[in-house]
């Protein structure tokens, strides 16, 4: 996708900031060829800022990089549910949204998306340790402890630490496209996309080489999506049930198998229109949707728009 300009995040540092909390957008917004952002990383003030686990911070901003910042990032911290940020870190919040800025809460920093009040009225999720102190400490916040991450459109939440990286994708994927997201997910080594309404954890009763199986399943469909795909074929290959493979399959990815599969088409499409100018008609059949109009039917249930209106959001400037 070409870009005329670096997009603008800030990583907004606070007093007991969680390490992998901090890192997570940082590493993966940095500036690179293939990444058109530019980081900088804040606190109340620039200096020392303690951190969390033993780790201290020097940022070289203060509250001035949200005015810039198009995107701020709130990376969990220790002890949210004691007191709510300074008032100058919540009014600079809100100043920043109010100029149109997203805000992106990863773990406990929903806490201080909340102590803005802009999360009242709206779903919200943090890590699963903390979602019953939330919903305490702001009764107004829609708190859902059963997803990785939440997207209201200008303000984002996380749970744990992980699903940072699920929030961080999700945010390129709609900055960048696909193509993008999932050359981030390679350099991360992460998983390309797992949906927002995924569990934050598996059921600790779950054998984990089962949950491995269904990975190797779900890497397997990956590299057939030209060909027909049933849910007989994926349990067969992942050596349970249909059934078993349903249930757990939903656990593990947030959608049934055949709506994931559907999903991964579609992602495959978006990325051969970002990248190709390969006809939506050969398209279809290499995704194995068979028909342009069957593309179209199902681009158009999901992403709510056209292949063609998508092709053009990412080639503008071509």
């Amino acid at each position: 996708m070409p870009v005329s300009r670096l997009h603008r995040v800030a990583v907004l540092v606070l007093e007991g900031a969680k390490p992998l909390d901090v890192g997570i957008p940082a590493q993966v917004f940095t500036t690179r060829a293939s990444m058109p952002y530019e980081v900088r990383v804040c606190g109340a003030a620039p200096g020392l800022v303690t951190g969390g686990d033993g780790l201290s911070y020097h940022v070289a901003h203060g509250l001035d990089a949200l005015e810039w910042a198009e995107i701020v990032f709130v990376p969990g911290y220790r002890f949210p549910d004691r007191e709510d940020p300074p008032r100058e870190v919540v009014d600079a919040l809100l100043a920043a949204h109010g100029r149109g800025a997203r805000l992106a809460a990863i773990s406990t920093g929903a806490f201080a998306l909340a102590a803005t009040g802009l999360l009242d009225g709206r779903r919200a999720t943090t890590h699963w340790h903390y979602t019953r102190a939330l919903t305490e400490r702001h009764p107004l916040v829609k708190v859902d402890e059963n997803v990785l991450f939440v997207d209201e459109g200008s303000v984002l939440t996380s749970a744990g630490a992980a699903s940072g990286i699920d929030l961080c994708l999700h945010i390129l994927r709609g900055d960048l496209g696909v193509a993008a997201s999932n050359h981030a997910a390679r350099r991360l080594v992460a998983a390309p996309y797992r949906s927002g309404g995924q569990a934050q954890y598996v059921p600790r009763s779950v054998p984990e080489p089962l949950g491995e199986r269904f990975a190797a399943t779900r890497e397997w469909a990956l590299h057939r999506l030209a060909e027909p795909l049933t849910l007989d074929m994926l349990a067969r290959h992942a050596g349970v049930s249909p059934r078993t493979f349903s249930r757990r399959f939903v656990e593990d990815t947030g959608y049934t198998p055949m709506q994931w599969v559907m999903r991964a088409r579609i992602d495959l499409a978006r990325e051969l229109l970002e990248r190709s100018e390969r006809a939506v008609e050969q398209i279809a059949g290499d995704v194995g949707l068979g028909t342009g109009a069957n593309l179209r039917l199902h681009f158009q249930r999901i992403l709510g728009t056209t292949p063609s209106d998508y092709r053009r959001t990412f080639t503008k400037g071509e």
